[in-house]
C-alpha cells in the first residue's frame, strides 16, 4: 500500500489520482504522522459497498433465524409468489 503525506496530496493530487487509477492500489494519507484517510479507486469502493450490503443481509438473516423469525417452506413460496406478481 502506498503512503502519502496530506501535503503531498495537496501538491500532487492529479498525479496521485492518476497513479491510483492505473495501479488500483489504495493510498493511505497521513496527517501529522498519523493515518488520516484512504484513497481508493471508485470501482473498488463500489465493490466493497456491495460486499458489505451482502454481508449485512446475511447477518440479518442469521439474526432472524436466531430469534425464531422464520417461515416454513410453503409460507416462503406463498410470499415469493406474491412479490413476483
Amino acid at each position: 500500500m502506498r503512503v502519502e503525506l496530506v501535503t503531498t496530496l495537496k501538491r500532487q493530487a492529479t498525479k496521485i489520482l492518476a497513479d491510483l487509477h492505473i495501479s488500483k492500489e489504495p493510498v493511505l494519507i497521513t496527517e501529522h504522522g498519523q493515518p488520516s484517510a484512504y484513497l481508493v479507486d471508485v470501482e473498488d469502493y463500489e465493490f466493497m459497498q456491495q460486499r458489505i450490503a451482502i454481508l449485512e443481509g446475511v447477518a440479518r438473516g442469521e439474526q432472524a433465524i436466531k430469534n425464531g423469525n422464520v417461515f416454513s417452506n410453503q409460507e416462503a413460496k406463498e410470499k415469493m409468489s406474491q412479490w413476483l406478481k
